[in-house]
């Protein structure tokens, strides 16, 4: 016989696995997200850099949030939202978001931030990030050029 506590334990379980919709997060690639743990956050950051690269070329248009056109933050805010993470559309909010992360240790799909967190991107690695500016629309900088290297802020993993 099953006690009323078992049941409610395996309920818990199964509404943690499943989710609370009652359906299975996909990512925009089709994949099914990962599990939280370790490895989550790292394949949930290369899958958003990924994203993030088929909007190269798009163009900046302040406030936005779409491929029709995007800035900084809503670049993120887009491309985070394709892999299942709800994150403010501003980059002092998105700044408070996840672990802080130190230069020397960025990984693919860590945000980026500089100017006062005025000015944000995605890590892609290799030194390398994808952001939305003006002018240019959505393109990738060095974190070593002049500006960004003089603006750094910090970093976080989502």
């Amino acid at each position: 016989m099953t006690s009323p506590l078992q049941v409610s334990l395996l309920l818990g379980v199964l509404l943690i696995a499943v989710g609370c919709s009652g359906k299975r997060a996909a990512w925009e690639d089709g994949a099914a997200a990962p599990p939280p743990g370790e490895g989550s956050a790292a394949s949930r950051g290369a899958a958003a850099a990924r994203i993030a690269t088929r909007y190269l070329g798009a163009p900046y248009v302040w406030g936005g949030a779409s491929p029709a056109g995007f800035d900084c933050s809503g670049l993120i805010t887009h491309v985070y939202g394709k892999v299942g993470v709800s994150i403010p559309h501003n980059a002092a909010q998105q700044y408070r978001y996840g672990a802080a992360v130190a230069r020397e240790r960025l990984q693919v799909g860590d945000l980026v931030f500089f100017n006062r967190l005025h000015h944000n991107g995605i890590y892609l690695g290799d030194g390398r990030f994808i952001h939305a500016t003006k002018p240019g629309g959505v393109k990738i900088a060095r974190l070593d050029d002049d500006w960004f290297r003089s603006r750094w802020v910090g970093a976080r993993r989502l």
